[in-house]
């Protein structure tokens, strides 16, 4: 395709805090180095309809600080089909696009991967995910926010909890992962973290509970992330509730659900989501494509686009360690 002088740039699936200060960076690197560069609403959506818009330093102004993106994110169905792919191949070409730049987690870097594939489009992946699931990243765009947004809301619960001696089931986000709930457990002061890498015996789950709170007469949190295979918060504490043992314990869920998501992104993800905007064109003007910029060690390392969402990210067995004897 010769020397790429106009790239696009789009943010697909969940969104993420810092996923705007990532697209200001991407913008401000190219415009540094004499690229055009192209907004692309909607993800895969807005590709497939040719929903484009040219994008400047200024266009990118007052961002790094809110949460979601600026230019918004979709779920496509039809993005899935190779004739929506071949739509979406079609306006690009259109429009010059010689190169692309997707910011988003395994779906979005999923797709990427069939879409250059093929139509050979230079693609590089910036890693956008609250879960923290990507394998080639040591942390995703959005984690740390959404860990400290989940804590902040931990803490609070924990006030009234202790008020009333109640036992909290708190829910966070973590649909096939439980980062989010391994680090706020720890940082919560959680007294047990259920999490889907880990098998939940429930009638260990409630034999340990009982004896929190029967015994020693205080409050409690566990910390649940939404995966965990005994079905969530609400699943848990039915089957708490229907144990007559519970009878006098005051029960309480709740989800923090969509929270996580939403509000400023902390400086610790803006200076991650800059860092790896930047990478993503250094990365194609130098050549790479069908790749994720991520950060490993506190160094930029690329990974291929297929390991990113074929294979799992592990858990920290050590942070699962650490959470089993603080509790």
């Amino acid at each position: 395709m010769g020397v790429i002088q106009k790239i696009g740039v789009f943010t697909s699936g969940g969104d993420a805090p810092g996923m705007n200060a990532c697209l200001r960076a991407v913008v401000r690197k190219s415009v540094s180095v004499g690229l055009d560069v192209v907004g692309i609403r909607r993800g895969y959506q807005g590709m497939i309809e040719g929903d484009f818009v040219d994008m400047d330093s200024k266009s990118v102004s007052n961002i790094v600080q809110k949460g979601g993106t600026i230019l918004k994110s979709a779920r496509s169905k039809a993005f899935r089909t190779p004739e929506g792919r071949a739509l979406a191949a079609g306006y690009l070409k259109q429009a010059g696009i010689q190169g692309l730049v997707a910011i988003g987690g395994d779906g979005t870097l999923a797709g990427a991967s069939v879409f250059y594939d093929e139509y050979k489009i230079p693609l590089v992946g910036c890693p956008g995910t609250i879960d923290n699931d990507l394998f080639g990243t040591d942390e995703t765009i959005g984690f740390d926010t959404a860990v400290n947004t989940a804590i902040q809301n931990i803490d609070k619960i924990r006030d009234t909890a202790d008020a009333h001696d109640r036992l909290f089931l708190v829910e966070v986000m973590g649909r096939d992962a439980g980062f989010i709930a391994l680090n706020c457990g720890i940082g919560g002061g959680a007294e047990m973290v259920l999490i889907p890498e880990t098998l939940s015996d429930l009638d260990e789950v409630k034999h340990h509970i009982y004896t929190l709170m029967s015994s020693q007469h205080r409050s409690s949190i566990v910390v649940v992330a939404e995966g965990d295979e005994t079905g969530g918060a609400t699943q848990i504490a039915n089957v708490l509730r229907a144990d007559a043992a519970f009878e006098n314990i005051d029960l309480r869920v709740c989800i923090l659900g969509h929270t996580q998501r939403g509000g400023a992104p902390s400086a610790r993800d803006r200076v991650l989501a800059s860092r790896l905007g930047v990478a993503a064109v250094d990365a194609l003007l130098a050549g790479h494509s069908n790749v994720m910029v991520g950060i490993v060690n506190n160094e930029i390392k690329l990974t291929p686009s297929r390991n990113v969402w074929s294979r799992k990210k592990s858990i920290s067995y050590e942070l699962l360690g650490l959470t089993q004897m603080l509790s």
